[in-house]
């Protein structure tokens, strides 16, 4: 009868319960071909495809070495390269479950034990001991038919876990590679200031010495000088932050590049330029955007995971069919491992199907719908915030680039304000210390425009951050 039966199962195989994923709904406009970024100012910024390995357009030797070390040695991208091979791991394990198992057993009794310590059948005379082997090797093996397709979503799930922690991955080296830039950056700026603030406080230092010369000689009040010394002891104490905020900087940089603190001092501690940003920034467009960003494709991937998961809950409401055989060969003797004749073999089918649970199959039907619900409202939340990013990003850029050019006209006038004190003073027309006054406040101005540089390259690397480049496999140019 069984005979007959065995072949049911298997023609029935092919039936999978639970919803098949057909994609996330569409969110925004932005999802459509041909959409467009709202706050990308045309003079800035062109449509084309954007460079992948944004860095390299600020041509910096020193930022590329950086972050390519950073990408190859990274803690946080070796973490989620690790959770990569576990999931992938864990996927290949689910789709292993589809299939038989077959074992080997191999079994040796040898029994040496007192005569009464088994209470057999009286036989007659009995020895004082009793004395027993027995030999045995064989084959078990093992197969639940996937009647309803549980096993199979719950592959689908397995892999699309293992695709989003992937994609993990990406987002990891996205993040990596403009926070090694954000902090070269500012790494920069501060050395920047910091030549400019030290500058600022020798013009303050001599215009103090002069200051008490004129005090000495009865030109000057005590406090003026009094003033002009609190001054220069606040520009002096200025200088402790900056020192240490380049330190602090020097090690941020070192731990996001799998270093030391310390490592990068002998190559970092000299001043060196801000980075320059391209006149004209490719950006793209947002539905290539939203295809490329790491945290968005990493949603989706938990969405398809999750509509798999009510599959396999759902499969578990309805009977299971499971098959074991065992094969063996076995005797008294070690001899007959090997005899034929003594083959022994026993066939179990099973079914087993708890009709009676009092709803703990439903509930978790439930449950694995809402996360299905909750992964749909992720997903929805994800683009939507990858768009807010991108958009504010590129207002952002925009606003400080004309902050910048403001700042630029700024220090230029009182440069020329300066050059023009020194001509007056050079003539005997105007006093040394309005000479020296003009070269402050021009320094001032130029601190002003150093800070200005910093925030608008920052915002040319966190706009790329929300345009989702820098992971290894990026399809952009």
């Amino acid at each position: 009868m069984i005979r007959f039966l065995i072949p049911v199962p298997l023609l029935l195989a092919g039936c999978t319960v639970g919803p098949d994923y057909e994609g996330p709904r569409p969110v925004a406009s932005a999802e459509r071909t041909g959409a467009t970024f709202r706050r990308a100012d045309p003079a800035q910024t062109v449509a084309d495809p954007p460079l992948a390995r944004w860095w390299e357009a600020m041509a910096d030797p020193r930022l590329n070495a950086l972050v390519e070390r950073g990408l190859a040695a990274s803690p946080d991208v070796a973490i989620a390269e690790a959770r990569v091979r576990k999931a992938r791991a864990a996927a290949r394990e689910q789709r292993a479950n589809r299939l038989p198992s077959i074992s080997a057993t191999g079994t040796a009794i040898i029994a040496d034990l007192p005569a009464g310590s088994l209470a057999l059948p009286s036989q007659g005379e009995q020895d004082d001991r009793i004395k027993a082997e027995f030999y045995n090797a064989g084959l078990d093996a093992s197969w639940e038919i996937d009647l309803f397709g549980g096993r199979r979503r719950a592959a689908e799930a397995a892999s699309a876990q293992a695709d989003a922690a992937r994609a993990n991955v990406a987002d990891a080296q996205v993040r990596l590679s403009a926070e090694i830039a954000d902090n070269y950056v500012t790494l920069r700026e501060l050395q920047q200031r910091l030549v400019l603030v030290r500058r600022s406080a020798a013009l303050l230092a001599q215009s103090l010495a002069l200051l008490e010369q004129r005090e000495r000689r009865g030109a000057s009040s005590r406090d003026d000088v009094v003033r002009l010394r609190t001054e220069l002891n606040r520009t002096q104490g200025g200088l402790l932050p900056l020192e240490g905020q380049i330190a602090v900087t020097l090690d941020q940089l070192a731990l996001l590049t799998g270093d030391e603190p310390g490592a990068h001092d002998a190559t970092l501690s000299s001043p060196g330029a801000i980075p320059s940003v391209p006149a004209s920034v490719a950006i793209g467009d947002p539905e290539t955007m939203l295809r490329r960003r790491p945290d968005v494709r990493a949603a989706e991937r938990q969405l398809a995971a999750g509509t798999a998961q009510i599959g396999v809950d759902v499969a578990r409401q309805f009977p299971s069919v499971s098959i074991m055989g065992i094969i063996g060969l076995g005797g008294p003797s070690i001899g007959d491992v090997v005899d034929t004749d003594n083959v022994s073999s026993l066939l179990l089918p099973r079914i087993n199907w708890s009709f009676l649970d009092f709803g703990r199959n439903r509930a978790r039907v439930e449950q694995s719908r809402a996360g299905r619900d909750e992964a749909e409202a992720q997903y929805r939340k994800s683009v939507l915030a990858a768009l807010s990013d991108a958009e504010t990003s590129l207002s952002r850029f925009g606003n400080l680039r004309a902050t910048l050019l403001s700042s630029y006209r700024s220090a230029e006038g009182a440069r020329q304000s300066s050059r023009f004190a020194a001509q007056r003073f050079e003539r005997g027309a105007a006093p040394l210390t309005s000479s020296i006054d003009a070269e402050r406040a021009a320094l001032t101005a130029d601190i002003s425009a150093v800070e200005a540089q910093g925030q608008f390259v920052r915002a040319f690397v966190g706009l790329h951050k929300a345009l989702g480049l820098g992971w290894e496999g990026s399809k952009e140019r």
